[in-house]
Order: C-alpha cells, then structure tokens, then sequence
C-alpha cells in the first residue's frame, strides 16, 4: 500500500475507515452505466445514488445537447464517492465515449425496446463487462448508440405505460445485474490498485485539510 495512504488514514477516525473498506470489497467496474443528454437534474442525480448504493463505481455522461447537472438534494453527496467521466462534442462525445468503453473491454448495451432485445432477466453477466446506456424519455438513446450497440435489452412491462422514468430503469437495471454478478463465479470485484487508488481518494475527500497534511508528509519525506 502508498505510504500515503498509511499516512492519511491516521486521521481519519477507525470506524470511516472501515467503513471505506467495506465499501471498496463491494465496488465493481464490471458493470458500468452511461447516461446520454440527460436533462433533468433530478433524473441525472437519481442514477448517481442508484450506482453509489449498488457499488457501480463508474458513470459516464455524454452531453451532446445538454449539460448533465446533479441536484444535490436528490444525489445526497452520491458524486463524491463515485468516478464521473463526462463526455462533450468537444471530446468526441458519444462516439468516443463507445471506443474508449471498448477499450476498456466492456460490450456496449441499449437500454431500450428492439427487434432484437432481449430481457434485463436473460441478460448473461458471465460474457464480460457490459456498460449500459440510457437515454431520455423523448428522445431515448442516439441513432450513433443504437448502430453501436452490441446488445439490446429491456426490462418487462406490463402495464399500458411503454417506459420507464430513465433514473428508474437505471435503478431497476443496476439492481438485477449486480445482483446476478455477485451469483456467478465471475471477477468482477476491484483490483488491489484500484482499491487503494479509491481509498487515497476517499480520504482525501473527507480529511478535512487534507492537502496541507499530505503536504506536509511530502515536506517531511524529503528532509534529511
């Protein structure tokens, strides 16, 4: 482990360490979600608290049209624990966002109704990592999403209603995956380095000066 990380958690109270380190046995990078021109502060927010409370660590967001805003409110510091990669035109936005997914390893799957969907209950967590992508009410996912798209999924419905609220389907979806994932005999906890690479991170976040002590530590380090 960093000497740092020896280093800040001394300031940090025993049990929000453990806690940090219950919380990290947990996270996954199997699954990841994407959300695409996500409006609605509420929503938007809504998907951060839903990934926090199932271990989703990653969030990518692709503001082709729209810029995604957290309402604090509703995300209730969900942002803070969480890595948000954000997308613009000027970063290539959807398009780029798929290739650096695949880059990553992970399958790219539409959330939403198609002639070759399959349901959110058939979906094969064992094939690998799969990030999911949401769109909005109106509009659901781009044309660019919908060509790239490796899989198709949807969740069932059986009212006269045909969607559900995007922060909901996100919920409904991240819900049966990680659930699913965490039955099966597949890898999909952190490495030893991303834990302690969250860990740094998370303390730093929330000791409060944090900087100055690790300022400190670096000043001491190089002291003779």
């Amino acid at each position: 482990m960093d000497p740092k990380i020896s280093y800040l958690a001394q300031f940090a109270t025993p049990k929000r360490y453990a806690l940090f380190q219950r919380i990290l046995a947990q996270r996954t990078r199997y699954f990841t979600a994407v959300l695409e021109d996500i409006y609605q502060g509420h929503n938007a927010s809504a998907v951060l608290r839903s990934a926090d409370c199932f271990g989703v660590q990653d969030v990518y967001v692709v503001e082709n049209q729209n810029e995604y805003k957290v309402n604090p409110e509703i995300a209730l510091g969900a942002s803070k624990w969480l890595n948000i990669h954000k997308y613009g035109q000027a970063d290539g936005g959807v398009t780029q966002t798929i290739a650096d997914l695949r880059s990553k390893g992970y399958r790219i799957v539409a959330t939403t109704p198609h002639t070759d969907d399959i349901l959110i209950d058939d979906f094969d967590v064992t094939r690998g990592r799969a990030a999911f992508f949401f769109g909005t009410e109106q509009n659901g996912l781009s044309e660019a999403v919908m060509k790239q798209a490796d899989e198709f999924v949807r969740i069932p419905m059986y009212g006269f209603t045909e969607s559900f609220n995007v922060s909901v389907s996100a919920a409904l979806i991240m819900r049966h995956i990680t659930s699913q994932m965490r039955r099966e005999n597949v890898a999909w906890q952190l490495t030893t380095d991303e834990q302690h690479s969250l860990l740094f991170d998370w303390l730093r976040r929330s000791i409060r000066q944090a900087d100055l002590i690790l300022e400190k530590y670096s000043s001491n380090k190089r002291s003779p």
